[in-house]
């Protein structure tokens, strides 16, 4: 998905919020970057602890503390397709047999490194549908 976002990022408009309440592109690569980030250090927990409890992430907060809207549309592409190669290749090195290792939210919602792997490609797909919603992703 990265060189869609690449793409999109390299539009004019990237940095333009369709209406004030809504990201814009930057922001949503910003989040996406950060959702790569994220997930990968959760995966590393679940990778190498016992049944780990994840520190609760405060997406809104992360937001404002980014200053994601202020960002460059460049420097966010490319350090979302830094993180996403990261996590990629952590990702390939996971067994079949460690599909079903637990960890839990602060929630209390329980992942498998399975269950989070796919949750964890939603939130991928779900935010290019937020910048490109009619967008056909399936390629």
């Amino acid at each position: 998905m990265t060189p869609l976002w690449q793409e999109r990022l390299g539009r004019a408009d990237a940095r333009t919020r369709p209406t004030p309440q809504v990201w814009s592109p930057t922001e949503y690569a910003a989040h996406v970057r950060d959702v790569h980030r994220v997930f990968a250090g959760r995966f590393a927990q679940l990778l190498t602890q016992d049944d780990p409890l994840f520190v609760n992430w405060d997406q809104d907060a992360a937001a404002i503390e980014g200053d994601y809207a202020s960002l460059p549309p460049g420097q966010v592409g490319r350090e979302l397709a830094s993180a996403a190669e990261e996590i990629a290749s952590r990702l390939e090195l996971v067994g079949a047999d460690q599909l079903d290792r637990p960890g839990r939210r602060s929630n209390g919602s329980v992942f498998t490194v399975d269950s989070l792997g796919r949750y964890y490609l939603h939130d991928l797909v779900h935010h290019l549908y937020d910048v490109e919603p009619r967008q056909d992703f399936d390629d």
